[in-house]
């Protein structure tokens, strides 16, 4: 059995340019290390002020022996900045419209959505979201991607915004007629969303989809909609 997602005609694919991941991993750490350099000058300047604040803790950071400080500095700076360029690469997408599958791939994650079960593809906010055809959610990555790239490889599904749009009503605690699994699962998300536990939000997204609710977040704020069964 081939690899349906090996190279075949009609298959297409956009992906994060691999320069910008070269100028992520490559600047963002350079960038950090200059700017530790900066903050290892800080408290010998700031202690030419008269009456600047905290004159103990910078006279003893001015005090460090040279060339460790320096050193010192701009390693952690440089030690930052890849911790940040890897969650920057963590959203570098690459979408594969093959004969069969839509496959949305970054680093760590792959998802294979049914080509046949797409009906609209569209960009919200920094994502890409699939819908199926009765509105469900399938699928919902980050993307930085250019709405044009991505409308060139959808085609007829591209949608410039979510065609559900007026759908959603806010989610508030004790809705009459909501289903109660449902109320749950959206009780917990609003602890998740509130204490900043993205993974946790996510998770809750995901089964809230099994259940037939897409969810969208606006500052914190839950707003649902039903679907029907695909």
């Amino acid at each position: 059995m081939r690899d349906e997602t090996s190279p075949q005609p009609g298959d297409k694919t956009v992906a994060t340019p691999r320069w910008f991941r070269a100028l992520v991993w490559t600047g963002l750490p350079v960038a950090a290390a200059g700017a530790g350099w900066v903050a290892h000058l800080l408290p010998a300047q700031l202690l030419r002020i008269p009456f600047a604040p905290m004159r103990g803790p910078f006279r003893l950071v001015a005090g460090l022996p040279e060339p460790g400080a320096l050193i010192g500095a701009t390693g952690i700076g440089a030690l930052l900045g890849l911790v940040l360029a890897f969650f920057v690469d963590k959203e570098s997408l690459t979408v594969g419209l093959y004969r069969q599958q839509v496959v949305l791939s970054r680093p760590g994650v792959r998802r294979v959505v049914s080509r046949a079960s797409v009906a609209r593809a569209f960009r919200e906010h920094d994502h890409l979201v699939l819908l199926g055809r009765t509105g469900k959610e399938l699928a919902r990555e980050p993307c930085h991607l250019r709405p044009e790239r991505l409308a060139a490889l959808f085609g007829s599904l591209w949608a410039e915004q979510d065609p559900y749009e007026g759908k959603y009503s806010r989610w508030v605690p004790g809705l009459p007629a909501m289903d109660l699994t449902a109320e749950a699962l959206l009780t917990a998300r609003q602890r998740a969303l509130d204490k900043g536990d993205a993974e946790e939000s996510r998770q809750l997204r995901e089964e809230l989809g099994r259940i037939g609710f897409v969810v969208r977040d606006v500052k914190k704020r839950q707003f649902f909609r039903e679907t029907a069964d695909e």
